[in-house]
């Protein structure tokens, strides 16, 4: 099992900046890959951005291209995302998860088996 804490959620106005953190606890060398999702209502959870855990490549959604990165601190099992000139529309719940598995492309979030309690980002116009 792996346990997974968000934190660093927030409001700010759009063109703001916000640095979301994962701790992750538990069996952490299993992790082969880590992402961070989001969800606003009414909307399916949508992958935002991931990285695989040993080799450190990354992948992002179109949408957060040039806007956002992934990077992770491994001495300390923390997972982050920082996110840069924010958008109206990137207001949403903002999810990290985890998997161990190399199935299943690295943004669908159901190929992710761990997932902490979320984190709320609110970009205002």
């Amino acid at each position: 099992q792996v346990q997974l804490v968000e934190s660093g959620g927030g409001s700010v106005q759009a063109g703001g900046s916000l640095r979301l953190s994962c701790a992750a606890s538990g069996y952490t060398y299993s992790t082969y890959c880590m992402g961070w999702f989001r969800q606003a209502p009414g909307k399916e959870r949508e992958g935002v951005a991931a990285i695989y855990t040993g080799g450190g490549s990354t992948y992002y959604a179109d949408s957060v291209k040039g806007r956002f990165t992934i990077s992770q601190d491994n001495a300390k099992n923390t997972l982050y995302l920082q996110m840069n000139s924010l958008k109206p529309e990137d207001t949403a719940m903002y999810y990290c998860a985890a998997r161990s598995s190399t199935m299943g492309w690295v943004l669908r979030a159901a190929s992710y088996p761990y997932w902490g309690q979320g984190t709320q980002v609110t970009v205002s116009s």
